[in-house]
């Protein structure tokens, strides 16, 4: 299990006997299962060792805007800000696939960032997640929600296989907006539509729409 972890998570080795001391088990759950609650108190620091994880915040009005995923070798900002400020978590998580996971208990944490080496670590990892999220802020504060969609569409293949919710939720809209643009998408004759399935026939007009073209 440690050695897995060292793997995917070098920078722990300087924890030496605190590693080796760690009593927390792998655990494996399918995709779909909700890791954590948003308004829940934090009940440990989530390393993932296969799967990924989708971070995401819900409004009171059902809509959902994806922060971020969080892939072996990473670190979840939300999980680590609940257990630093003692506040709830401020998103919830959910796999996207199967997942293995170990969970370090809020004590364990606590003791951990007193090694420079994992204080360092979850340091960098906000100052990579609030770029990130800066940069989410600018795409939902000033593009237009085409632009977004079709850079959402990019980089996926030309046939991706999810639903017009799941785009919705990664935008942080609602599922009708989706679908409108999708269809206005397909009379231009850059992709078409089936059931939770797109297939990109034009990339370049979907690429300078989503340059702002």
């Amino acid at each position: 299990m440690h050695t897995d972890l060292l793997t995917l998570y070098p920078t722990l080795e300087p924890l030496g006997p605190a590693l080796a001391a760690l009593q927390a088990q792998a655990v494996s759950v399918p995709a779909g299962t909700q890791l954590f609650a948003q308004g829940a108190p934090c009940q440990g620091f989530p390393l993932v060792l296969a799967g990924e994880v989708q971070v995401a915040c819900h409004a009171e009005d059902g809509r959902s805007l994806e922060l971020y995923r969080v892939r072996p070798g990473e670190l979840c900002l939300v999980s680590s800000a609940s257990l630093f400020r003692g506040l709830p978590l401020g998103a919830q998580g959910v796999s996207t696939q199967a997942c293995t996971l170990m969970i370090i208990p809020p004590a364990q944490f606590e003791e951990w960032l007193g090694v420079p080496a994992f204080r360092n670590l979850v340091l960098g990892l906000f100052a990579e997640r609030m770029a990130e999220l800066t940069s989410l802020v600018d795409a939902v504060a000033f593009q237009k929600l085409d632009q977004r969609l079709a850079n959402a569409l990019l980089g996926r293949g030309q046939d991706l296989h999810l639903s017009h919710q799941t785009l919705a939720d990664e935008l942080g809209t609602v599922r009708e907006m989706v679908t409108r643009l999708l269809r206005r998408f397909e009379r231009e004759g850059w992709l078409t539509l089936g059931r939770e399935h797109i297939h990109i026939l034009n990339s370049p007009a979907l690429r300078a729409l989503a340059g702002g073209g």
